[in-house]
């Protein structure tokens, strides 16, 4: 998982939290607001649960949504294995880079978009 930073319109900045399953590379979800603390990152993980199933381990960069102690509670608790890359090397993380960079070039640095909720509809159309 990782995030993208990117404007409104009005030029209000957005995250998107991209989360993609390295073996198949599917794209698993595309979270988007203002801000995205660990508290919306685990609620995104608990849905992917649902829908997909537990997964081993999480691989991200070391972002404080990551490193801080509410993700790796949630982590401990429900036995997943967090990968930190590191820092500075984002090549340790190469897939979801690569997507990262699909997501802006494709549709994300081609549109203006006004509000959070047609970001997201766009995004999860998309994906």
């Amino acid at each position: 998982m990782d995030f993208i930073h990117d404007q409104l319109s009005d030029g209000r900045s957005v995250r998107l939290l991209n989360v993609i399953d390295d073996f198949d590379r599917e794209a698993l979800a595309i979270e988007v607001d203002f801000s995205l603390p660990a508290s919306r990152v685990i609620r995104t993980l608990e849905q992917l649960i649902e829908w997909k199933g537990k997964p081993a381990a999480i691989r991200c960069d070391n972002g404080p949504e990551y490193t801080g102690r509410i993700l790796m509670s949630w982590a401990v608790q429900q036995n997943i294995t967090l990968h930190f890359i590191q820092p500075g090397k984002p090549q340790q993380n190469a897939y979801i880079e690569r997507y990262n960079r699909t997501v802006r070039y494709d549709w994300l640095g081609q549109y203006l978009f006004l509000t959070l909720s047609e970001l997201q509809d766009f995004a999860t159309r998309w994906q």
